[in-house]
């Protein structure tokens, strides 16, 4: 991933949300974490980055963050998270991700296969995606993919 892209999403983000005065959140099963990192790279990450939560487990996902999603590899599980996170951490505009990162089919989902999910007050979004690569590349491209959605949310 190239780290001025990376970066510079996300002042991007600081700056639309401090201009907004709004806090951001992440919720990340596939990314492991990745995004949150990012935020908390940010330019004034402290004035609105509210944090992030880490639910690789599905018992994390079920019981902190409140998935009721039969699969937690669709849309509505991302939307869940995203909800659930904005909901944990008094967020404004929340952030997730679930997915597929290879190198192995899961539930009849190619690698690569990413739903995304944005929470901004009380409208959940989705997206889907697909990425080509290895593991750490689909991460990677969720990541930056996860970065502009919320960009575009904000702008």
């Amino acid at each position: 991933m190239a780290d001025d892209d990376l970066q510079s999403l996300t002042d991007e983000i600081g700056r639309l949300a401090r201009d907004r005065s709004i806090s951001v959140a992440a919720a990340e099963s596939l990314t492991s974490g990745a995004i949150a990192s990012a935020f908390g790279r940010g330019d004034q990450a402290s004035a609105w980055f509210a944090g992030g939560v880490v639910a690789y487990d599905e018992r994390v996902k079920r019981e902190v963050l409140g998935v009721t999603a039969e699969s937690v590899l669709t849309p509505q599980c991302a939307r869940e998270l995203a909800a659930g996170a904005a909901r944990l951490l008094g967020a404004d505009v929340a952030v997730a991700v679930t997915g597929v990162g290879g190198p192995e089919p899961e539930e009849d989902l190619d690698p690569g296969t990413v739903f995304a999910a944005i929470c901004v007050g009380e409208t959940v979004t989705d997206a889907a995606w697909r990425f080509d690569g290895d593991p750490s590349a689909v991460v990677e491209q969720t990541v930056l993919a996860a970065l502009r959605l919320v960009r575009d949310a904000l702008a």
